[in-house]
């Protein structure tokens, strides 16, 4: 099987451009994309037990791996909620995967967003680590508009291994990643 597109882009163009840079000694200085991590919580599925069936065929679909629901670890009076319900929806990606998913993010689901002027770069952490909110579901091309029920968002946390917010938003910058500038 070939290599992801962005996964030879990364080797070929952007270690090369971290490298002289930040003037790292090797190669293995360079940070990299460990994986990427998608969750979407789901807050009526309290009373509709469906929704967590919807959410993880949905989100198998966009990324190509099977999801996980997640739940509650504490129960809340207020909200109708016990311990032990499902009120979630995560995947995590690695390897391959990580690199066709970002690489459809950036190119198909992206400019499909209405009013798209590019990502802000507020959702650092402090150590290189991403995230970004996405409002509708229906941006990704796998997901069908006549199908959903119910517009729901979710949040993509980019994880890396650089050191700094700089460091990091450079290396996401290099793999296509649309900054504001």
């Amino acid at each position: 099987m070939a290599r992801p597109r962005l996964k030879e882009k990364y080797y070929n163009e952007v270690v090369p451009a971290l490298r002289e840079k930040f003037q790292y000694k090797t190669v293995m200085q360079v940070p990299q994309l460990e994986k990427i991590c998608i969750n979407r919580g789901i807050g009526q599925a309290v009373a509709d037990k469906k929704l967590i069936d919807v959410s993880v065929e949905e989100l198998s679909n966009i990324t190509g791996q099977r999801a996980v629901p997640t739940y509650a670890k504490q129960s809340v009076a207020n909200f109708k909620l016990r311990e032990g319900m499902p009120i979630g929806v995560r995947v995590t990606l690695r390897g391959d995967r990580m690199y066709e998913f970002l690489d459809r993010l950036t190119t198909v689901s992206m400019p499909r967003v209405r009013d798209f002027r590019g990502i802000s770069d507020k959702g650092f952490d402090g150590r290189g680590n991403y995230t970004l909110g996405i409002k509708e579901q229906i941006i990704f091309p796998e997901i069908s508009i006549d199908k959903v029920k119910q517009i729901s968002g979710m949040d993509i946390t980019f994880v890396t291994n650089a050191a700094t917010d700089e460091e990091g938003m450079a290396l996401l910058k290099g793999l296509g990643l649309p900054f504001r500038s």
